[in-house]
């Protein structure tokens, strides 16, 4: 089976189970996701199956968006309410101060990655380092945050709803605005909305999903990787062209009868069959293999 189905994942599991509960569920031996959820996190998990995972890395990143609840006068070590407390401070802070604040995290800015996440360092994950109690030096990165809506704020807690770049850490940016407050904070609850163009509207639960295959229902949740690699543009090429393509041949740039610019491309032959992505560099020189896309 080759597809991609949007999960749903569940709180107090980690991605990697819901991967793993899914792929039993469906039968699928391979099986792979786009982007790690904490455990405590609930919501789009992007799971990609069979052969599909060889795209995972290809496969579109756009924008992310979050709804979180946030408290204040906490920090801990985690960054989210599941970890050891480092301070606890008054809160004193306005619902005008809050909103202030919170403006200073529009657009684009730096922001250094938390110990504990999956990010690695010389092979080791930062989280198994912070694990042991290593504590090293992050490099900060850029970041966007197009959207910051702050809500239901009683004093002590919020909620807030963010659309951001790739890479960004929801954790991190709740225990930013803390310090900015003056007080500290911390992430209590966290649902990922939309990811790689899914959207949580479409998303299944673990349930669900086992609803589905006793049904067999299967393609009804199940996205081709075809759709999902939509925002890329398109090449169609000629017979010959989709042969050696497949085989894993480069095309020679000057007969592609086009001008294409640099970028990645999804590959059709004349019958319209998605062959695999492609990639045009810097010197237009050929239209270089990416990957090939194979029937399971």
């Amino acid at each position: 089976m080759t597809g991609i189905i949007c999960l749903d994942k569940p709180r107090d599991m980690t991605s990697f189970m819901a991967v793993k509960k899914a792929s039993r569920l469906l039968g699928v031996k391979k099986a792979g996701h786009t982007g790690t959820l904490d455990p405590m996190a609930t919501g789009v998990l992007v799971v990609m199956l069979g052969y599909s995972t060889r795209f995972i890395e290809l496969l579109p990143e756009h924008k992310k968006s979050y709804t979180a609840r946030v408290k204040l006068g906490i920090t801990t070590d985690t960054l989210d309410i599941t970890g050891k407390i480092l301070s606890e401070s008054p809160v004193n802070v306005t619902k005008e101060q809050l909103l202030s604040v919170a403006e200073d995290f529009k657009g684009e800015i730096l922001q250094t990655p938390p110990m504990y996440s999956a990010l690695k360092k010389d092979g080791e994950r930062l989280y198994d380092l912070a694990r042991k109690g290593i504590e090293i030096e992050r490099e900060q990165r850029k970041i966007t945050i197009e959207k910051l809506e702050i809500y239901d704020f009683n004093g002590i807690e919020f909620s807030m709803d963010v659309t951001c770049s790739a890479g960004t850490y929801i954790r991190s940016l709740c225990d930013d605005i803390g310090a900015k407050l003056g007080c500290g904070a911390v992430m209590t609850e966290l649902r990922r909305t939309s990811a790689n163009g899914f959207s949580i509207e479409n998303a299944v639960t673990l349930e669900e999903l086992e609803q589905f295959v006793s049904e067999n229902r299967t393609d009804e949740v199940i996205t081709s990787v075809e759709t999902a690699l939509m925002s890329y543009p398109e090449i169609t090429v000629t017979n010959p062209q989709a042969n050696r393509f497949h085989n894993g041949g480069a095309l020679d740039y000057a007969r592609l009868h086009g001008d294409y610019p640099v970028g990645i491309y999804r590959v059709y032959s004349p019958q319209r069959k998605l062959l695999g992505l492609g990639e045009i560099k810097e010197e237009k020189s050929d239209l270089s293999v990416r990957r090939v896309l194979i029937d399971e």
